[in-house]
Protein backbone atom coordinates (compact mmCIF):
# COMPACT_ATOMS: atom_id res chain seq x y z
CA UNK A 1 0.00 0.00 0.00
CA UNK A 2 1.07 3.41 -1.13
CA UNK A 3 2.07 6.04 2.26
CA UNK A 4 0.15 9.15 2.72
CA UNK A 5 2.91 10.74 1.76
CA UNK A 6 3.36 9.44 -1.45
CA UNK A 7 -0.07 8.80 -2.28
CA UNK A 8 -0.43 12.98 -1.77
CA UNK A 9 2.54 13.19 -4.16
CA UNK A 10 1.46 10.65 -6.91
CA UNK A 11 -2.00 13.08 -7.11
CA UNK A 12 -0.10 15.94 -7.34
CA UNK A 13 1.48 14.74 -9.80
CA UNK A 14 -0.90 14.83 -12.79
CA UNK A 15 -1.29 18.19 -11.87
CA UNK A 16 0.77 20.62 -14.54
CA UNK A 17 2.40 23.70 -13.72
CA UNK A 18 0.86 26.77 -15.30
CA UNK A 19 1.72 30.68 -14.83
CA UNK A 20 -0.73 33.14 -14.57
CA UNK A 21 -2.37 33.46 -18.08
CA UNK A 22 -1.52 37.18 -20.12
CA UNK A 23 -4.00 38.71 -22.77
CA UNK A 24 -1.60 38.21 -25.16
CA UNK A 25 -1.17 33.95 -24.28
CA UNK A 26 -3.81 31.57 -26.38
CA UNK A 27 -5.85 30.00 -24.43
CA UNK A 28 -4.82 26.18 -23.20
CA UNK A 29 -6.99 23.46 -23.62
CA UNK A 30 -8.66 21.54 -20.29
CA UNK A 31 -6.45 19.73 -18.76
CA UNK A 32 -7.28 16.04 -18.01
CA UNK A 33 -9.29 15.73 -14.11
CA UNK A 34 -6.54 13.83 -12.06
CA UNK A 35 -7.68 10.06 -11.24
CA UNK A 36 -9.30 10.50 -7.74
CA UNK A 37 -7.40 7.56 -5.29
CA UNK A 38 -7.92 7.85 -1.32
CA UNK A 39 -4.44 7.12 0.23
CA UNK A 40 -5.93 3.65 1.57
CA UNK A 41 -7.54 2.63 -0.98
CA UNK A 42 -5.99 -1.02 -2.58
CA UNK A 43 -5.80 -1.90 -6.34
CA UNK A 44 -6.73 -5.73 -7.50
CA UNK A 45 -6.42 -6.44 -11.30
CA UNK A 46 -8.31 -9.76 -11.29
CA UNK A 47 -8.04 -12.24 -14.33
CA UNK A 48 -10.77 -14.58 -14.87
CA UNK A 49 -10.49 -17.67 -17.25
CA UNK A 50 -12.69 -20.84 -18.24
CA UNK A 51 -12.16 -24.33 -17.24
CA UNK A 52 -10.39 -23.98 -20.78
CA UNK A 53 -7.94 -21.09 -20.02
CA UNK A 54 -10.05 -19.05 -22.28
CA UNK A 55 -10.48 -15.25 -20.91
CA UNK A 56 -14.08 -14.17 -19.80
CA UNK A 57 -14.76 -11.03 -20.04
CA UNK A 58 -18.59 -10.15 -19.61
CA UNK A 59 -18.63 -10.23 -15.84
CA UNK A 60 -20.29 -7.19 -13.76
CA UNK A 61 -19.10 -5.74 -10.66
CA UNK A 62 -21.82 -7.45 -8.88
CA UNK A 63 -20.83 -11.06 -10.25
CA UNK A 64 -17.28 -10.36 -7.65
CA UNK A 65 -17.00 -10.94 -4.01
CA UNK A 66 -13.82 -9.47 -2.29
CA UNK A 67 -12.74 -10.18 1.22
CA UNK A 68 -10.36 -8.73 2.82
CA UNK A 69 -8.69 -11.10 6.21
CA UNK A 70 -12.18 -12.80 5.60
CA UNK A 71 -14.01 -9.53 5.81
CA UNK A 72 -16.97 -8.73 2.55
CA UNK A 73 -15.80 -5.45 1.17
CA UNK A 74 -17.42 -2.90 -0.75
CA UNK A 75 -16.15 -2.13 -4.63
CA UNK A 76 -16.18 1.30 -5.35
CA UNK A 77 -14.13 1.14 -8.58
CA UNK A 78 -14.51 -1.70 -10.86
CA UNK A 79 -13.45 -1.75 -14.11
CA UNK A 80 -13.54 -3.87 -17.35
CA UNK A 81 -12.30 -1.83 -20.45
CA UNK A 82 -9.87 -3.15 -22.91
CA UNK A 83 -6.49 -2.70 -22.95
CA UNK A 84 -6.28 -0.35 -20.13
CA UNK A 85 -2.98 1.89 -19.24
CA UNK A 86 0.03 -0.34 -18.51
CA UNK A 87 3.84 0.63 -17.84
CA UNK A 88 5.19 -3.45 -18.64
CA UNK A 89 8.73 -3.70 -17.63
CA UNK A 90 10.66 -6.71 -19.90
CA UNK A 91 13.09 -8.53 -17.67
CA UNK A 92 15.23 -11.07 -19.63
CA UNK A 93 17.74 -13.38 -18.48
CA UNK A 94 21.09 -13.31 -20.14
CA UNK A 95 23.15 -16.25 -18.31
CA UNK A 96 24.39 -19.36 -19.67
CA UNK A 97 21.03 -21.28 -19.04
CA UNK A 98 19.25 -19.45 -22.07
CA UNK A 99 21.90 -19.76 -24.69
CA UNK A 100 20.26 -22.99 -26.62
CA UNK A 101 16.82 -21.24 -27.65
CA UNK A 102 18.13 -17.72 -27.12
CA UNK A 103 16.77 -16.65 -30.65
CA UNK A 104 13.69 -18.13 -30.10
CA UNK A 105 13.16 -16.11 -26.62
CA UNK A 106 15.04 -12.59 -27.89
CA UNK A 107 11.89 -13.00 -30.68
CA UNK A 108 9.53 -13.68 -28.12
CA UNK A 109 10.67 -10.29 -26.09
CA UNK A 110 10.63 -8.53 -29.36
CA UNK A 111 7.04 -9.58 -30.01
CA UNK A 112 6.14 -8.96 -26.60
CA UNK A 113 7.44 -5.24 -26.78
CA UNK A 114 5.70 -4.62 -30.16
CA UNK A 115 2.80 -6.02 -29.17
CA UNK A 116 1.88 -4.09 -25.43
CA UNK A 117 3.69 -0.98 -26.49
CA UNK A 118 1.79 -0.22 -30.06
CA UNK A 119 2.59 2.81 -32.18
CA UNK A 120 4.25 5.23 -29.23
CA UNK A 121 0.46 5.00 -27.46
CA UNK A 122 1.10 7.41 -24.60
CA UNK A 123 -1.22 4.78 -22.67
CA UNK A 124 1.69 2.22 -22.95
CA UNK A 125 4.99 2.65 -21.56
CA UNK A 126 8.04 -0.42 -20.35
CA UNK A 127 11.13 -0.16 -19.72
CA UNK A 128 14.18 -2.90 -20.17
CA UNK A 129 16.31 -4.41 -17.84
CA UNK A 130 18.67 -7.55 -18.49
CA UNK A 131 20.07 -9.93 -15.75
CA UNK A 132 22.96 -11.58 -16.43
CA UNK A 133 26.00 -11.28 -13.34
CA UNK A 134 24.39 -7.78 -12.76
CA UNK A 135 21.08 -6.27 -13.06
CA UNK A 136 21.38 -3.36 -15.88
CA UNK A 137 18.63 -0.93 -17.16
CA UNK A 138 19.31 -0.89 -20.82
CA UNK A 139 16.02 1.27 -21.68
CA UNK A 140 14.29 3.32 -19.41
CA UNK A 141 10.50 3.66 -19.08
CA UNK A 142 9.32 4.55 -23.03
CA UNK A 143 6.50 4.77 -24.76
CA UNK A 144 8.30 4.11 -27.70
CA UNK A 145 9.10 0.08 -28.69
CA UNK A 146 11.25 0.23 -30.95
CA UNK A 147 14.18 1.30 -28.57
CA UNK A 148 13.94 -1.91 -26.59
CA UNK A 149 13.46 -3.78 -30.30
CA UNK A 150 16.69 -2.27 -30.99
CA UNK A 151 18.70 -3.14 -27.59
CA UNK A 152 17.12 -6.41 -27.60
CA UNK A 153 18.51 -7.20 -31.13
CA UNK A 154 21.65 -6.73 -29.79
CA UNK A 155 22.06 -8.54 -26.57
CA UNK A 156 23.97 -11.76 -26.11
CA UNK A 157 23.65 -14.25 -23.13
CA UNK A 158 26.53 -15.09 -20.97
CA UNK A 159 27.21 -15.31 -17.03
CA UNK A 160 25.01 -15.59 -13.95
CA UNK A 161 21.80 -14.56 -13.15
CA UNK A 162 20.74 -12.23 -10.76
CA UNK A 163 16.74 -11.61 -11.37
CA UNK A 164 15.64 -10.60 -7.85
CA UNK A 165 18.41 -7.64 -8.24
CA UNK A 166 16.08 -7.26 -11.97
CA UNK A 167 13.04 -7.46 -10.22
CA UNK A 168 13.77 -5.00 -7.04
CA UNK A 169 15.76 -2.08 -9.82
CA UNK A 170 12.44 -2.83 -11.70
CA UNK A 171 10.12 -2.01 -8.98
CA UNK A 172 12.48 1.42 -7.34
CA UNK A 173 15.17 2.73 -10.42
CA UNK A 174 13.28 4.01 -12.97
CA UNK A 175 11.44 6.93 -14.26
CA UNK A 176 8.28 6.70 -13.18
CA UNK A 177 4.88 7.18 -15.37
CA UNK A 178 2.34 9.92 -13.58
CA UNK A 179 -0.30 8.04 -12.34
CA UNK A 180 1.22 4.45 -11.28
CA UNK A 181 0.41 2.26 -10.20
CA UNK A 182 -3.67 3.24 -10.46
CA UNK A 183 -3.54 4.12 -13.97
CA UNK A 184 -1.18 3.22 -15.40
CA UNK A 185 -0.80 -0.29 -13.74
CA UNK A 186 2.46 -1.87 -12.96
CA UNK A 187 3.32 -5.29 -14.76
CA UNK A 188 6.80 -7.29 -14.98
CA UNK A 189 7.36 -9.87 -17.71
CA UNK A 190 10.44 -12.25 -16.23
CA UNK A 191 12.07 -14.08 -19.31
CA UNK A 192 13.93 -16.26 -17.94
CA UNK A 193 13.67 -20.48 -16.17
CA UNK A 194 13.52 -18.55 -12.18
CA UNK A 195 17.03 -19.37 -11.23
CA UNK A 196 19.10 -16.84 -9.23
CA UNK A 197 22.86 -17.31 -8.57
CA UNK A 198 23.94 -13.32 -8.17
CA UNK A 199 21.61 -11.01 -6.82
CA UNK A 200 22.42 -9.31 -3.33
CA UNK A 201 18.22 -9.56 -2.85
CA UNK A 202 16.33 -12.08 -1.84
CA UNK A 203 13.25 -13.59 -3.03
CA UNK A 204 11.49 -12.56 0.35
CA UNK A 205 12.73 -8.91 0.08
CA UNK A 206 11.82 -8.80 -4.00
CA UNK A 207 8.27 -9.94 -3.19
CA UNK A 208 7.79 -7.67 -0.50
CA UNK A 209 8.82 -4.69 -2.62
CA UNK A 210 6.68 -6.10 -5.92
CA UNK A 211 3.78 -6.25 -2.88
CA UNK A 212 4.12 -2.65 -2.06
CA UNK A 213 4.50 -1.15 -5.58
CA UNK A 214 1.43 -3.02 -6.59
CA UNK A 215 3.58 -4.98 -8.86
CA UNK A 216 1.75 -7.81 -11.33
CA UNK A 217 4.42 -10.32 -12.23
CA UNK A 218 3.94 -12.75 -15.47
CA UNK A 219 6.80 -15.11 -16.42
CA UNK A 220 7.88 -16.90 -19.61
CA UNK A 221 9.89 -20.46 -18.59
CA UNK A 222 12.92 -20.75 -20.70
CA UNK A 223 12.77 -24.26 -19.10
CA UNK A 224 13.23 -26.96 -21.80
CA UNK A 225 11.35 -29.78 -22.15
CA UNK A 226 12.18 -32.92 -19.75
CA UNK A 227 14.53 -30.85 -17.40
CA UNK A 228 13.99 -28.80 -14.39
CA UNK A 229 15.29 -25.32 -12.55
CA UNK A 230 16.13 -24.79 -8.62
CA UNK A 231 14.70 -21.68 -9.29
CA UNK A 232 10.66 -22.66 -11.04
CA UNK A 233 9.42 -22.94 -7.92
CA UNK A 234 10.47 -19.35 -7.08
CA UNK A 235 9.37 -18.42 -10.21
CA UNK A 236 5.98 -20.12 -9.66
CA UNK A 237 5.71 -17.92 -6.18
CA UNK A 238 6.44 -14.38 -7.77
CA UNK A 239 3.87 -14.77 -10.28
CA UNK A 240 1.04 -16.43 -8.05
CA UNK A 241 1.43 -14.17 -5.14
CA UNK A 242 1.60 -11.03 -7.30
CA UNK A 243 -1.41 -12.47 -9.21
CA UNK A 244 0.24 -12.93 -12.59
CA UNK A 245 0.92 -16.73 -13.63
CA UNK A 246 4.16 -18.95 -15.62
CA UNK A 247 3.78 -19.93 -19.18
CA UNK A 248 5.70 -23.12 -20.18
CA UNK A 249 6.51 -22.99 -23.81
CA UNK A 250 8.82 -25.99 -23.85
CA UNK A 251 7.23 -28.03 -21.83
CA UNK A 252 4.51 -28.50 -23.88
CA UNK A 253 6.23 -28.80 -26.79
CA UNK A 254 4.90 -33.04 -27.93
CA UNK A 255 1.92 -32.31 -26.02
CA UNK A 256 -0.43 -33.11 -29.28
CA UNK A 257 2.59 -35.25 -30.50
CA UNK A 258 1.25 -39.25 -30.06
CA UNK A 259 3.89 -42.12 -29.38
CA UNK A 260 6.63 -39.77 -27.00
CA UNK A 261 9.58 -42.19 -26.61
CA UNK A 262 7.50 -45.24 -28.49
CA UNK A 263 10.82 -44.75 -30.68
CA UNK A 264 13.54 -43.96 -28.87
CA UNK A 265 16.35 -41.99 -30.40
CA UNK A 266 19.25 -39.92 -28.95
CA UNK A 267 17.65 -36.91 -29.79
CA UNK A 268 14.39 -38.08 -28.15
CA UNK A 269 10.87 -38.05 -29.43
CA UNK A 270 11.70 -39.47 -32.91
CA UNK A 271 8.31 -37.75 -34.01
CA UNK A 272 9.88 -34.40 -33.72
CA UNK A 273 14.00 -34.67 -34.09
CA UNK A 274 16.24 -32.18 -32.96
CA UNK A 275 17.67 -30.10 -35.58
CA UNK A 276 14.68 -30.10 -38.22
CA UNK A 277 12.42 -28.14 -39.28
CA UNK A 278 10.07 -29.54 -37.63
CA UNK A 279 11.38 -28.96 -34.13
CA UNK A 280 12.57 -25.96 -34.85
CA UNK A 281 8.85 -25.23 -36.13
CA UNK A 282 7.44 -26.72 -32.86
CA UNK A 283 9.73 -25.07 -30.57
CA UNK A 284 9.09 -21.55 -32.41
CA UNK A 285 5.13 -22.11 -32.37
CA UNK A 286 5.21 -22.90 -28.49
CA UNK A 287 6.90 -19.47 -27.45
CA UNK A 288 4.90 -17.46 -29.21
CA UNK A 289 1.65 -19.26 -28.32
CA UNK A 290 3.02 -18.07 -24.71
CA UNK A 291 3.70 -14.72 -25.71
CA UNK A 292 -0.13 -14.41 -27.08
CA UNK A 293 -1.09 -16.01 -23.76
CA UNK A 294 0.54 -13.17 -21.00
CA UNK A 295 -0.13 -9.94 -24.02
CA UNK A 296 -3.26 -11.19 -24.26
CA UNK A 297 -4.15 -11.75 -20.30
CA UNK A 298 -2.42 -7.91 -19.55
CA UNK A 299 -4.51 -6.21 -21.85
CA UNK A 300 -7.87 -8.54 -20.53
CA UNK A 301 -7.95 -7.78 -16.89
CA UNK A 302 -10.74 -6.39 -14.74
CA UNK A 303 -9.76 -3.63 -12.33
CA UNK A 304 -11.04 -3.64 -8.88
CA UNK A 305 -10.33 -1.01 -6.00
CA UNK A 306 -11.94 -0.91 -2.39
CA UNK A 307 -11.27 1.36 0.70
CA UNK A 308 -10.48 -2.05 3.32
CA UNK A 309 -12.91 -2.27 6.37
CA UNK A 310 -11.38 -5.13 8.53
CA UNK A 311 -12.16 -6.94 12.38
CA UNK A 312 -10.76 -4.86 14.84
CA UNK A 313 -8.10 -8.06 15.18
CA UNK A 314 -6.97 -7.68 11.58
CA UNK A 315 -6.70 -3.74 11.82
CA UNK A 316 -2.52 -4.00 13.25
CA UNK A 317 -1.72 -6.34 10.26
CA UNK A 318 1.43 -5.33 8.37
CA UNK A 319 0.23 -7.60 5.51
CA UNK A 320 -3.44 -8.16 4.84
CA UNK A 321 -4.28 -11.60 2.58
CA UNK A 322 -7.49 -10.84 0.08
CA UNK A 323 -9.41 -13.13 -1.71
CA UNK A 324 -11.10 -12.57 -5.16
CA UNK A 325 -14.15 -15.13 -6.18
CA UNK A 326 -17.30 -14.97 -8.44
CA UNK A 327 -19.51 -16.88 -6.51
CA UNK A 328 -22.18 -17.82 -8.68
CA UNK A 329 -19.42 -19.58 -11.06
CA UNK A 330 -18.20 -21.80 -9.76
CA UNK A 331 -15.99 -23.10 -12.88
CA UNK A 332 -13.96 -20.44 -13.37
CA UNK A 333 -10.90 -19.21 -12.26
CA UNK A 334 -10.26 -16.14 -11.03
CA UNK A 335 -5.93 -15.18 -10.54
CA UNK A 336 -5.55 -12.24 -8.11
CA UNK A 337 -2.75 -11.10 -5.69
CA UNK A 338 -2.97 -12.78 -2.45
CA UNK A 339 -2.71 -9.40 -0.35
CA UNK A 340 -1.33 -6.62 0.06
CA UNK A 341 0.34 -4.27 2.81
CA UNK A 342 -1.13 -1.95 4.93
CA UNK A 343 -0.50 1.65 4.31
CA UNK A 344 -0.85 2.47 8.52
CA UNK A 345 -1.39 -0.86 9.98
Amino acid sequence: MLSRAVAVALLTGFAFAQSPQTPAQQPQPPQQPPIQVQVNEVIVPVTVTDEKGKFVWNLDKQDFRIRDEGKDQSIRFFSRERSQPVVVGFLVDMSNATRIHWKNFQDAAIEMALNLLPGNDKKYSGYLISYGNDAELQVNTTTDSELIVEKLRKMKPGGGAALYDAIYKACANRDMVAGEPYEPRRVLIIIGDGHDTASKKTLDEVLEIAQRKLVTIYAMSTIAFGFGSDGEKNLTRLAEETGGRVEYPLNSLYKDISGYLSTPSDEGNYALKVGTGGYASEIASGVFRAVNAIAGEIKLQYVIRYIPEVEEKSANKIFRKIEVTVPNYPTLKVRARNGYYAANP
